[in-house]
C-alpha cells in the first residue's frame, strides 16, 4: 500500500506582499468590531468597507458599546479625524454592493424597525434606491404619517410593488382552498388535472400490445368535481391597527382582496385601535386600504367585536377572525361576553395572534386563554391557512356536481 501523497507545500509569498486573511478572523473581526483588530489583524478593501457599514447600524447600539464588542458609531458620525460620515442614501448603496440579498435584508429590517432609522422611509432619494420588500412596507406603514406628499408619492412604489408580490403569491393560493374535490362520477369534459388514471388504464386494457410493451388509449375518462355551496355565508375580518401588528395588517388587507369575489362568501375587513372603522369598501383596491390605516395608538377590541356582531347576518353561517395581540386598552370582561354570545348563538369565532407568513405571534396569553374558555380557538396562521380553515368550515354545508 502507497503512502499518502505530501500535502502540496504552499505557494510562497512575494517579498512585501500584505498577508493573506485568514476568513474565520475576518469574521470574527466584523462580529466584534474594532475592538478585536489587536487579535485579528486589520480589514482592506471590500472587508473594511463591510466593517464601515455594520459600524454605521450597529455602532449606535449602546449596549454593545459599553460590553466593547463594537465601537460605537458617534465618532464616525460627528466629525473628527475619521472617514466622512456616511448618510442613508450611501450606506444603502454600500449594503446592496457588499452584501449577498439576504443579509441586506436583514441590515434593512433592524435599521428601520430596531434603530428606527425613518430617513431610511422618508428620504425620497433613499426610496428611489431600495428595494421594496415587507419590512420597508410595514415602516411605509408606521412612519407615512411623517411623509409630505411628494415622499408619499414615492413611498406609494414600496406598497403597490410588495402588495402586488403578495397578491401573486397568495391568490392562487387562496383559490386553491375554494376549489371543488374530485368526485367518484364520471366526467365528459376532457381536462388533465382530472384525468382518470386507473379507470383509464382498466379499460383500455383489451388494447395492450405486447410486443411494444403498451397500451393504446382509445378512451381517455375523467372525473367530475364538486362544487361546494357557499351561499350565505359572511367572513368578518376585524384586525388590530396597533404598531406591533403590521405584519397582520397587510397580509389581512391582501387576503380579503383574494376572497373578495369568490361567489357566495360575503366578506367584510374592519380595523380597529380605540376606534373601528369599516374598510370593506376598500377591500378591492388593497394598496388604497393600507394607504388609509394608521398603525399605532390603543387598543380597544371590545368595541370592536361588539362592531363586528352587528354585522352578522346568519349566526351559523358566519365566521369572525378577531386578528389581535389581545393586550386589551378596553374592557376585557365586556370582550369576553360578547364572544361567549357569539359562540353560543352558533358563530364560528376564531382568534388569531398572527396572520402573515411567519406566523410567530406575541400576545396576551392570559386574555387569550380567557377566549378560548368560551369557545373561540386562539392560535395564528398564513393567510392560506385561514383560506383553507374557512373553506373547510363552509364548505360542509352541502355539495353539487
Amino acid at each position: 500500500m502507497l503512502p499518502p501523497a505530501p500535502a502540496p507545500a504552499p505557494a510562497p509569498v512575494p517579498p512585501g506582499a500584505p498577508p493573506v486573511p485568514d476568513p474565520g478572523l475576518e469574521r470574527w473581526r466584523l462580529v466584534l468590531g474594532a475592538p478585536a483588530e489587536r487579535c485579528t489583524g486589520p480589514l482592506d478593501g471590500a472587508s473594511a468597507g463591510r466593517d464601515a457599514a455594520l459600524d454605521w447600524l450597529y455602532g449606535r447600539d449602546e449596549d454593545l458599546h459599553r460590553r466593547g464588542v463594537r465601537r460605537g458609531s458617534t465618532e464616525s458620525r460627528t466629525g473628527g479625524s475619521g472617514p466622512s460620515a456616511l448618510t442613508a442614501v450611501d450606506w444603502l448603496d454600500d449594503i446592496h454592493r457588499l452584501f449577498p440579498k439576504e443579509t441586506v435584508e436583514r441590515l434593512e429590517r433592524d435599521a428601520v424597525e430596531q434603530y428606527e432609522i425613518h430617513e431610511i422611509v422618508t428620504d425620497p432619494d433613499v426610496l428611489a434606491r431600495v428595494e421594496p420588500n415587507q419590512t420597508l412596507l410595514r415602516a411605509v406603514l408606521r412612519t407615512k404619517h411623517l411623509m409630505n406628499p411628494q415622499v408619499l408619492a414615492a413611498a406609494r412604489r414600496i406598497v403597490e410593488t410588495v402588495v402586488r408580490q403578495l397578491m401573486e403569491r397568495l391568490r392562487p393560493e387562496v383559490r386553491r382552498a375554494f376549489t371543488g374535490s374530485r368526485s367518484r362520477r364520471p366526467s365528459r369534459l376532457p381536462l388533465a388535472r382530472d384525468f382518470d388514471f386507473r379507470t383509464t388504464i382498466r379499460a383500455n386494457l383489451a388494447h395492450y400490445q405486447p410486443d411494444e410493451r403498451r397500451i393504446l388509449i382509445q378512451r381517455p375518462h375523467f372525473h367530475s368535481r364538486t362544487r361546494r355551496h357557499l351561499e350565505q355565508w359572511q367572513l368578518v375580518l376585524l384586525v388590530d391597527q396597533s404598531g406591533s401588528m403590521a405584519g397582520s395588517v397587510i397580509h389581512s388587507a391582501v387576503t380579503a382582496a383574494c376572497l373578495w369575489s369568490l361567489p357566495g362568501l360575503k366578506t367584510h375587513l374592519v380595523a380597529f385601535d380605540t376606534a373601528v372603522v369599516d374598510l370593506t369598501s376598500d377591500v378591492t383596491d388593497p394598496v388604497e386600504l393600507l394607504m388609509r390605516v394608521q398603525l399605532g395608538g390603543g387598543t380597544d377590541i371590545a368595541r370592536a367585536v361588539d362592531y363586528g356582531a352587528s354585522l352578522v347576518e346568519n349566526p351559523r353561517r358566519t365566521v369572525v377572525a378577531l386578528i389581535s395581540d389581545f393586550y386589551e386598552g378596553g374592557d376585557p370582561f365586556r370582550l369576553v361576553r360578547t364572544v361567549r354570545e357569539l359562540v353560543e348563538q352558533g358563530t364560528t369565532v376564531l382568534c388569531l395572534a398572527a396572520l402573515d407568513e411567519a406566523a410567530d405571534p406575541v400576545y396576551d396569553r392570559d386574555l387569550a386563554g380567557q377566549l378560548a374558555a368560551v369557545g373561540a380557538p386562539v392560535g395564528a396562521m398564513t393567510p392560506g391557512r385561514l383560506a383553507e380553515f374557512v373553506a373547510e368550515r363552509i364548505g360542509r354545508g352541502g355539495e353539487t356536481r
